[in-house]
């Protein structure tokens, strides 16, 4: 499958099932000394291939790519393994993650995924400065970190391998709210 294509599936996915709003998120796959990135502002239901805009990885993203492509490139340049990155905004891990704290799961599938996900205090007013650097330091050791108040950020050698650590992350944030 077209990378590309394979990009909006996933991303559409996280919409789908309630891990990100209409216009929320964004995504990145790998391909090559380039990545895809998905477009500021995209509608994941309405996101077609031919507007995801392609990022050299050792440059500065084009003009229209989704805010957070810095921080993939960053992700990528740290992490040579990662393939894909895709940010999300799953509610349940939101609102546990609200405290700052990194987030510990209770159940037996989220302790054996990550027996630890850490959670990153960033200001709003210096997100676009601090963010790129310190998720993608979090995400060198980790499968998914979360930025407190904001979401999840998951990366995978695959797409499919990270939309699992997006969507396990959020199963595991439920249950925990469940079990409160």
């Amino acid at each position: 499958m077209d990378p590309r294509e394979d990009l909006v599936r996933h991303y559409r996915w996280l919409r789908q099932y309630g891990l990100n709003d209409s216009h929320s998120g964004n995504a990145s796959v790998r391909n090559g000394a380039d990545c895809w990135v998905t477009p500021t502002g995209a509608c994941a239901d309405t996101l077609t291939a031919d507007r995801l805009l392609r990022c050299p990885l050792d440059a500065a993203p084009p003009v229209g790519a989704s805010l957070d492509a810095p921080l993939h490139l960053a992700v990528y340049r740290r992490n040579p393994r990662a393939g894909a990155v895709l940010h999300s905004h799953g509610p349940h891990v939101i609102a546990m993650t609200l405290d700052g704290e990194d987030f510990v799961p209770v159940d037996f599938e989220g302790q054996y995924y990550f027996p630890r996900v850490p959670v990153l205090r960033i200001a709003y007013g210096d997100y676009v400065e601090e963010a790129p650097e310190r998720v993608a330091r979090a995400l060198a050791e980790h499968p998914v970190a979360v930025v407190a108040g904001h979401g999840v950020y998951a990366w995978g050698e695959t797409l499919e391998l990270a939309y699992k650590w997006s969507c396990s992350v959020e199963s595991s944030a439920r249950i925990a709210w469940l079990s409160r």
